[in-house]
């Protein structure tokens, strides 16, 4: 007699092909739960609803690339301190900020920087050094800030001068686009990748073009942050405020110009020197008010238009501002017996010191994600002509800052 089978239909609970799935799960307790609320429900939420979730999201994705950041950073502080620990010595040629550029390079150009972790770095490089620096503001009163900015100027201009006449007719001379070598020399003379990013499009630049510029700006800025800072204790027999200004103008980026200071304040410990270096960048910054309408007016754009407006508009450097404010701050903290009627001396002193820790730990934050961010294999691509240039830039830059440097500098301890 054959055996009855039961059919395969509604009423065998076996030919459900779903069933099989939930074997392994807990009973109640899916493996995914899917998202929280579905679009109905979203659009039944008020507006706090709204920006409460926006937030969050935004906490979802720049997280990862913050904490990377943050965790490299500190590792960095970790292995700088490490051979003082073990080998008993007071001081290494080690420096945190090195470290942590070190490793950001290591990581991205072995195992790679996953998409995950790139809009964190991004708020690293464009937020967090913003802010490193402004805080910077609070270890200088305004009357000493106004006075480094003055002895600082005909040397940044003197180099800004340098670089935009000379690094324009050389791309010329080589045979390099136009756009490229303005976006070149903007980047060497003023402030690096913000200039560029700010100048493209007014002259039309396009994509590779800026990309180029930004790879060479990126490349000798990185060599310059590692090499400076040695070089100018060497060059100015070991004055820190020489050596601040020659870093403040012969570097490129605000980012490596914080990163040289930091690094020359952990190699000779003169504080002065970062102080010195930073309002000397920042001044260079200023200048891209008047650089960007003068370079896109002999470009050929003759007449300023509402492009053009804008994007003059978005390079103004608001983080100096916000330099000036924490300078601000210090000056009328520093009147009279109690800082603001509110606090005593000690106070003060411990709120300033904390604030300029919170400060070196914001821009060593922002150098890890400067690491992080170099990639070799798209240096690699630049070819030999922009390197060239990028590297004649570099050169003639640094050159003329040591001798307005050695000109003018002693001025400033007069």
């Amino acid at each position: 007699m054959d055996k009855v089978r039961p059919a395969a239909g509604r009423g065998d609970p076996y030919a459900n092909p779903e069933l099989f799935n939930w074997l392994d799960s807990l009973e109640g307790a899916p493996d995914w739960l899917g998202p929280g609320e579905t679009e109905a429900e979203r659009e039944n939420w008020s507006e706090w609803q709204r920006r409460g979730n926006h937030f969050f999201a935004l906490a979802g994705a720049t997280l990862p690339g913050l904490v990377l950041a943050f965790a490299i950073a500190v590792l960095g502080r970790t292995l700088a301190d490490l051979p003082n620990e073990v080998l008993g010595v007071t001081k290494t040629p080690l420096s945190p900020i090195l470290v942590a550029i070190l490793l950001g390079l290591v990581v991205r150009n072995t195992i790679g920087l996953p998409s995950v972790f790139e809009a964190g770095l991004a708020l690293s490089l464009k937020r967090i050094l913003r802010v490193g620096v402004a805080l910077l503001g609070i270890r200088l009163s305004l009357a000493a800030a106004g006075a480094i900015s003055l002895v600082a100027l005909p040397i940044v201009f003197g180099c800004i001068a340098m670089a935009l006449f000379f690094v324009t007719r050389l791309g010329k001379l080589v045979g390099l686009p136009p756009r490229l070598t303005t976006l070149i020399a903007v980047g060497t003379a003023i402030c690096g990748n913000s200039a560029i990013v700010a100048m493209a499009p007014t002259i039309e630049a396009t994509d590779d073009e800026v990309s180029y510029a930004v790879g060479c700006i990126t490349l000798f800025g990185l060599i310059a942050l590692m090499v400076h800072p040695f070089l100018a204790h060497s060059l100015f027999g070991g004055d820190p405020t020489l050596a601040g200004l020659f870093l403040g103008t012969a570097i490129h980026d605000t980012a490596q110009v914080a990163g040289a200071g930091l690094v020359y304040v952990a190699q000779f410990g003169t504080p002065e020197t970062l102080d010195v270096a930073t309002i000397t960048k920042l001044q260079r910054n200023m200048f891209m008010l008047a650089v960007i309408p003068l370079m896109a007016f002999t470009s050929q754009r003759r007449q300023p238009n509402a492009s053009l407006v804008a994007q003059v508009r978005a390079a103004i450097p608001f983080f100096v501002l916000g330099f000036l404010a924490m300078s601000l701050v210090r000056t009328v903290g520093d009147l009279g017996d109690e800082a603001f009627g509110l606090l005593d001396r000690s106070t003060w002193t411990a709120l300033i010191s904390s604030t300029t820790t919170t400060a070196t730990w914001c821009l060593t934050i922002a150098m890890a994600a400067v690491g992080l961010g170099t990639s070799f294999s798209r240096l690699k691509g630049l070819g030999l002509r922009p390197i060239g240039v990028g590297f004649a830039a570099a050169t003639l830059v640094g050159a003329t800052s040591y001798v307005l440097v050695s000109f003018f500098g002693p001025y400033a301890l007069s």
